[in-house]
């Protein structure tokens, strides 16, 4: 076996790009030899460092975490290190448990679509959600899209758009009364860590599929409903969106809910 190696058999053997073996040695992790023509020659110590730094750094330890250990490592420091190690190991394993129950969620939620009644309206219990909210009106559903990451950006380990009924956007009371069933004031994701509360009680709601325009037509039968069976509207109007562009292209798989909470007259 060869006693030196140069930079583009260890970038090879090591699947690192050539300016990372640069940058380590800039760092002072690395120090190669040089040969004729100022050839970087790496040895049989630089393989060793180079073990550790790929390990080290696959489990999220920083560069310096990584130089301070190489510098002056023992029997006490590795310990130390592999302690560090497992903790790390600990906390990705829980950030994958809850990813997965996310997921599990999701796509349970998607299933629960093929079961939903269209056009129907119910009267539901629903209890009081914790949620995300922004402040903001918009009337193109391309400003929604600015505000839904927003939205996402708020708690991004645990929200996520693909495959969530958790997104929706306020239509204020007087709007929906003077049939403007668009005019949105605001734009929430249900979260249990949000910071706004949606008040539980007693719902009208009503789901269809298709385009969002259709709000002109459900929401007046929401609210002709409501007051056909002595209810009075206590909230604004929820527009929920189950299925929307980020899981189907197909507009006909849309579906939105609407729902408002209601008391007796």
């Amino acid at each position: 076996m060869s006693k030196y190696f140069r930079i583009g058999e260890i970038s090879k053997m090591y699947h690192i790009g050539t300016d990372s073996l640069r940058y380590y040695e800039k760092i002072g992790i690395l120090s190669p030899k040089r040969g004729e023509n100022q050839y970087r020659l790496y040895r049989t110590e630089d393989i060793w460092r180079l073990n550790v730094i790929r390990e080290l750094r696959e489990l999220g330890f920083s560069m310096e975490q990584i130089g301070v250990y190489l510098k002056d490592h023992t029997v006490s420091t590795t310990r130390m290190l592999l302690e560090e190690e497992l903790r790390m190991i600990q906390e990705k394993q829980e950030k994958l448990r809850l990813l997965k129950k996310n997921v599990n969620e999701r796509i349970r939620m998607l299933s629960e679509c093929d079961e939903q009644e269209m056009g129907k309206v119910r009267l539901r219990r629903l209890g009081l959600r914790r949620c995300h909210y922004i402040d903001e009106g918009y009337r193109q559903d391309e400003e929604m899209d600015v505000l839904i990451k927003q939205l996402l950006n708020k708690n991004p380990e645990t929200l996520y758009i693909i495959g969530s009924n958790r997104i929706g956007s306020v239509i204020p009371k007087e709007s929906a009364r003077n049939s403007r069933c668009r005019e949105y004031s605001g734009v929430f994701m249900i979260d249990e860590e949000g910071d706004t509360v949606i008040q539980g009680g007693d719902y009208l709601t009503l789901s269809y599929r298709g385009d969002c325009g259709q709000n002109y037509y459900f929401l007046p039968k929401l609210l002709n409903y409501a007051k056909e069976k002595g209810y009075r509207m206590a909230s604004d109007v929820y527009e929920l969106l189950w299925v929307d562009i980020h899981v189907s292209a197909r507009v006909d798989e849309h579906i939105t809910e609407l729902q408002f909470r209601v008391e007796r007259q």
